[in-house]
């Protein structure tokens, strides 16, 4: 837990889901850069590897681990109260705790549905309301939050997990117009696919039933998901960019996409045709459907 201030001056940093993946990275990444961390997860005893990989780089004594449930208000007030009363301030707000759901639609029971948005947007929405009247008060800070490429397109297998991050790109739109004038920025990371553990953990629960008539399909996305992901880059590209985000003085675009094939979905997206969309999809699972 947080213990005794190291220096009043020292630029500060909260990290959602820091245990693994992408937050991991990320709270090693601004320690690195000098920033005290905070590094938030539900379950500390999985702190070991972050930990573990501080005390390595030489970095352990600027980070500190919180305990913190996106999906439980109590928890999100006490690591909040605390987060504050310890650091005095919060320079850099990172939601990144996540998770996928995958189904196809009709499949997916609704408490998924609802578990789905109650970790990817409610609990960044949650999170986001915790700190922000301390960031306007100190007219300074920036909201950095981890969305996808699959907030600004859907794909088949996935649509709870694209209804979260899209549900997040448009809360992140009106949060930064909401917060400019009292000096907190927001901006958006995009991620392309990357070698993290979501997306094995998303096919792992996949809802499906043995008479799905929805089989070929998912035979397809499963095999497809296993190519990209044997060769996927290196999720500290994403780590990298938060981390020349937060030195930024100011984030002069809402988003920023990263990752092999990011850029060009971003701008296919707002250009193409759908038409070309989705024979673009259709084309990458094998589909053989008109």
């Amino acid at each position: 837990m947080i213990g005794r201030d190291q220096g009043s001056e020292a630029r500060t940093a909260l990290v959602t889901g820091a245990s693994s993946g992408f937050g991991l990275l990320i709270a090693l990444e601004l320690a690195r850069r000098g920033y005290r961390v905070a590094a938030a997860m539900r379950d500390l005893s999985r702190s070991d590897e972050l930990l573990r990989a501080a005390e390595q780089a030489g970095i352990r004594r600027r980070i500190e681990t919180v305990q913190l449930d996106v999906t439980d208000t109590a928890s999100i007030e006490a690591a909040a109260a605390d987060t504050l009363a310890r650091y005095g301030r919060l320079d850099v707000l990172v939601n990144n705790a996540g998770m996928a759901v995958g189904g196809f639609v009709e499949e997916v029971p609704m408490e998924a549905w609802r578990a789905q948005f109650e970790t990817n947007f409610f609990g960044l929405v949650a999170v986001t309301r915790a700190f922000l009247p301390a960031m306007r008060e100190q007219r300074g800070g920036k909201i950095i939050q981890i969305s996808s490429v699959s907030g600004r397109a859907g794909f088949p297998g996935f649509g709870p997990y694209a209804a979260s991050k899209f549900a997040v790109e448009g809360f992140s739109e009106s949060l930064r117009h909401e917060t400019a004038k009292h000096g907190v920025q927001v901006a958006l990371v995009e991620p392309g696919s990357f070698r993290t553990a979501i997306w094995s953990k998303g096919l792992a629960g996949m809802h499906t039933r043995p008479d799905s008539p929805y089989r070929e399909e998912l035979n397809a996305l499963l095999a497809y998901t296993k190519r990209t992901a044997a060769t996927a880059p290196d999720p500290q590209e994403v780590a990298d960019l938060v981390g020349r985000l937060a030195e930024r003085r100011k984030l002069s675009r809402v988003r920023y996409p990263v990752g092999r094939g990011a850029r060009l979905l971003q701008l296919g997206s707002g250009l193409l045709p759908w038409r070309w969309i989705e024979a673009a999809v259709k084309r990458a699972l094998g589909s053989k459907h008109d």
